[in-house]
């Protein structure tokens, strides 16, 4: 397994093969928020490595739609001749923000934009990796965890134990969902390996880590240790979410992650636009 961290978003992308047989998990497009501009080049760091120990991809696997990256989903499927999943809950997903954003006829939130719309339980093959499909939403209604072997890729279910958990004041968010998906992870054997999609280190701490353990999610977590009760996590998660700035890139990502990745169609002078509802997120004055 490869683990790759894009700084500017504090994105881990994950390969993970066994044999030639390999899925990417959570790949990132590069987004300029300043130019508007796209870039490939993380996403091409993944393609380097795939072809340098001559894998083959057959799953790009989302954790759900993030909204603090752009999704280079899309770009790899083509250069890899992959399948895309994500959480069926995407469907959901895609008609509140085909409303927020004033999508128009050409965008269909039926979750068709993906090659796969999976459920708790379902599992996927990439030759001899075994890939169980685990529903934990709270963060966002598509939220999945991916388990392969003793690999748990659990997306913002949890962050590293110093930071806590994902908020849930974006829409279909539920902190009460969100803890019953914890309480799911941190039943796995108590030799898994989690994988984080994000992680924001103290000072103290220093370089980013992908890794953590349950025991220490247990033990440490700021959030949700164990001892702490579902009310008390919930009145918690309610007060910080209320003080939260939205995400930088929460616009742009989610018309383009909703897609699967792909960047709006071109206008009629051949130009991709996104767009930008006003006060819709954040203090409205």
């Amino acid at each position: 397994m490869k683990a790759f961290f894009h700084a500017a978003t504090s994105t881990f992308t994950y390969v993970v093969h066994e044999g030639r047989a390999a899925v990417v998990i959570d790949p990132v497009l590069d987004y300029d928020a300043i130019a508007a501009h796209t870039s490939t080049a993380s996403a091409d760091a993944v393609v380097d490595y795939v072809r340098e120990h001559r894998l083959t991809v057959e799953w790009i696997l989302e954790t759900h739609a993030h909204a603090d990256h752009l999704s280079a989903g899309d770009h790899l499927r083509d250069v890899f001749g992959a399948r895309l999943a994500i959480g069926h809950g995407i469907v959901g997903v895609q008609k509140r923000f085909k409303t927020l954003f004033g999508l128009g006829e050409d965008f269909t939130p039926d979750g068709g934009q993906f090659d796969q719309l999976l459920h708790d339980g379902d599992v996927l093959h990439a030759g001899v990796l075994e890939i169980r499909v685990i529903a934990t939403p709270g963060h966002t209604d598509d939220s999945l965890t991916y388990l392969i072997g003793d690999a748990a890729f659990i997306g913002d279910t949890l962050f590293a134990p110093e930071t806590g958990t994902a908020r849930c004041d974006f829409p279909g968010g539920d902190a009460g969902q969100l803890y019953a998906s914890i309480q799911k992870i941190l039943a796995l054997p108590a030799d898994t390996r989690l994988f984080l999609c994000h992680d924001y280190p103290p000072p103290s701490r220093g370089a980013p880590q992908a890794e953590c353990s349950i025991d220490a999610q247990l033990q440490e977590n700021v959030h949700v240790k164990r001892g702490v009760g579902e009310a008390d996590f919930v009145a918690m998660r309610t007060a910080r979410d209320a003080t939260l700035a939205p995400p930088r890139l929460v616009l742009p990502a989610l018309q383009v992650n909703i897609r699967a990745g792909r960047l709006p169609p071109p206008d009629s002078d051949g130009v991709r636009y996104l767009r930008l509802p006003l006060n819709r997120f954040g203090h409205k004055s």
